[in-house]
């Protein structure tokens, strides 16, 4: 019999971004140092290519209310918006089972 599960949630950002994304980099590091300091943030995977994927994972809806509203992503947010992407979409899951394999 397997563990008892406690579900919690995920972001998943996906974007494209403009061709010039000069300190995009360097903003994505910050934030995913900072996004660790949260309270309630669980962990992150992210994949940067011709679309760029990032799921972050948190404990509540609270969790990811409050670091949507932090005001250094706040204007990580707005510098996005203005200057690095041409497309995002943000939707926000409840995770209620997971399983994973490897070698």
């Amino acid at each position: 019999m397997s563990e008892p599960f406690e579900s919690y949630y995920a972001v998943i950002f996906t974007s494209t971004q403009k061709e010039n994304i000069e300190g995009y980099p360097e903003m994505a590091d910050k934030m995913e140092a900072l996004a660790r300091q949260q309270s309630g943030f669980l962990g992150m995977h992210s994949a940067r290519n011709q679309v760029g994927i990032t799921i972050s994972y948190w404990k509540n809806l609270e969790a990811i209310k409050n670091w949507k509203q932090q005001c250094d992503h706040v204007i990580a947010q707005q510098k996005g918006r203005k200057d690095w992407y041409s497309w995002y979409s943000v939707k926000v899951c409840k995770v209620e089972r997971e399983y994973e394999f490897s070698l």
